[in-house]
């Protein structure tokens, strides 16, 4: 690096996060500022100096211009405003873009923030209540059309998509089914240990495998193999800030060296869009092609790293991002600095904000390094970081970069073409069955291979929901029915 990429190299000079448990949580737009003032304490006349305020988007309310009341409210006019998108992603790819501006001369200064009152928002709904939040004005959800026949199929909550990775890489693996599930509640509990000790989680409370694998009245099954305590919970009021300077500006605002953490390495790419057109199901290219070039770029090795936040909305996010690094999902170093979205709290598109925070409040007198990884839609985005107490040898990620690591993505998979609609015989390469809220199979959802190619096909018969959830069904032959728009499968 030269002499100016180290002087323009991204750092957290400040961060803040926080939690409500008491159903009574501020609006977003209050908690924004909340947190961005509170990441800025001590340093609150920096306010007015920054150059970049960024919002993550709120699935809680919608704002007429988020990023510009935020503004007012703190008192700021930056240049730059910006309202992001959707996805597990999106803080990481914020400060990401925020690097790479700095590092243009761009920018010296930024806040990101991130508030969810989903929690706040379910009791006053169900309290027949409507909340007199500020500055309304509805706008069109900013989600990317899936594939027509995930649409036809109605497969669009990542409960259903997510256990079907973790099924195709329990059969490639030939575990049994009481392994896999075993293996799988062993993983989650351990993050509930780091969360029952982390004052921002949303459920502080320690579990056991049995616990968080046993399928209860309680913890029922969601999308089987996963109980409802294994996957991510949303409704959460949470909130976090990031206040990031360039070096060189820390170094001006007198920010010592112990209060920053350094962006040494960062890296992002996609698997397909469409959950089925991977040829392997049981592994993600894109996460190991992110995984390497993040600790590539900040110049270091997987055992170089003093913790991990590797991102957990459900058991396949963190088998498949350790089968991705080489790392052993019993690593003594562990998978989370929060606990996860399911212990910690999964504020909707805010996660990683609380994962970089949580980093950022573990500076101490040691040197330590952190990489965290995060997960957009239906496990197709893909991003990683080294965030280190130590500048490093970070690497400025231009659109070259970018398309030779999305090169390396697509050279490393194959791709399988993904029917509309099919009828005759089949084989599966992963499924899972949905449950409702009280418990009850009520249908399951199958990825096939066919000698043309790729189909979707629900399964309604009590019978063979029942038998999908007692054998592997990976490898079972099915003749499927269409009737033009949606498949059925039996066998």
């Amino acid at each position: 690096m030269s002499s100016n990429d180290v002087a323009r190299q991204l750092c957290v000079i400040g961060a803040a996060q926080h939690t409500v448990r008491d159903g009574n949580a501020a609006e977003p737009l209050v908690s924004w500022e909340q947190r961005a003032r509170d990441a800025a304490a001590g340093m609150e006349h920096v306010l007015p100096q920054l150059d970049s305020l960024q919002v993550v988007y709120c699935q809680t309310w919608p704002y007429d211009d988020p990023a510009g009341r935020l503004a007012t409210a703190l008192g700021a006019s930056p240049r730059h405003r910006l309202y992001s998108g959707i996805g597990g992603t999106t803080p990481q790819d914020l400060v990401n873009q925020t690097a790479a501006a700095m590092q243009r001369g761009e920018l010296d200064l930024a806040m990101i923030c991130s508030a969810e009152a989903l929690a706040t928002m379910r009791a006053a709904k169900k309290r027949g209540e409507r909340l007199p939040w500020s500055h309304r004005k509805s706008a069109p959800f900013p989600w990317e059309p899936p594939h027509a026949s995930e649409l036809a199929h109605d497969v669009l909550q990542a409960w259903e998509t997510f256990p079907l990775w973790d099924t195709a890489r329990r059969a490639k693996l030939g575990a049994t089914l009481g392994d896999d599930a075993a293996e799988a509640a062993t993983m989650m509990a351990a993050m509930s240990v780091v969360a029952a000790a982390n004052p921002h989680a949303w459920r502080p409370t320690a579990l056991d495998a049995t616990t968080v694998g046993t399928a209860t009245a309680d913890n029922r099954y969601v999308g089987w193999p996963y109980t409802k305590r294994e996957v991510a919970v949303m409704d959460v009021d949470m909130s976090a800030a990031l206040l990031l300077a360039t070096r060189e500006k820390a170094d001006a605002l007198g920010v010592g060296e112990d209060r920053r953490l350094y962006l040494n390495g960062w890296a992002y790419a996609e698997d397909p869009a469409s959950i089925a057109e991977r040829a392997d199901m049981s592994r993600s290219v894109a996460m190991s092609v992110a995984g390497r070039h993040a600790l590539s770029r900040a110049g270091v090795e997987l055992a170089d790293i003093d913790a991990f936040d590797l991102y957990s909305c459900f058991p396949s996010s963190l088998r498949l991002g350790c089968d991705a690094l080489g790392l052993e999902l019993d690593d003594p170093r562990g998978l989370t600095v929060t606990g996860g979205l399911p212990y910690a709290g999964g504020p909707a598109s805010g996660y990683m904000m609380h994962a970089i925070a949580s980093a950022f409040e573990s500076l101490g007198p040691a040197s330590r390094r952190t990489l965290v990884t995060g997960v957009g839609m239906h496990m197709a985005k893909h991003v990683a970081a080294v965030w280190s107490s130590q500048p490093g040898a970070a690497a400025v990620k231009s659109a070259s970069d970018q398309d030779a690591l999305q090169s390396e993505v697509e050279a490393g998979q194959q791709r399988r073409h993904l029917l509309t609609t099919y009828s005759g015989p089949a084989t599966v390469c992963a499924y899972t069955v949905a449950h409702g809220r009280d418990g009850a199979r009520v249908q399951g959802l199958l990825v096939l291979d066919t000698e043309h190619g790729r189909a979707l096909a629900r399964v309604y018969e009590a019978d063979l929901l029942a038998d999908a959830e007692s054998r592997e069904l990976v490898g079972q032959a099915v003749t499927v029915a269409t009737d033009g728009e949606r498949n059925e499968a039996r066998w």
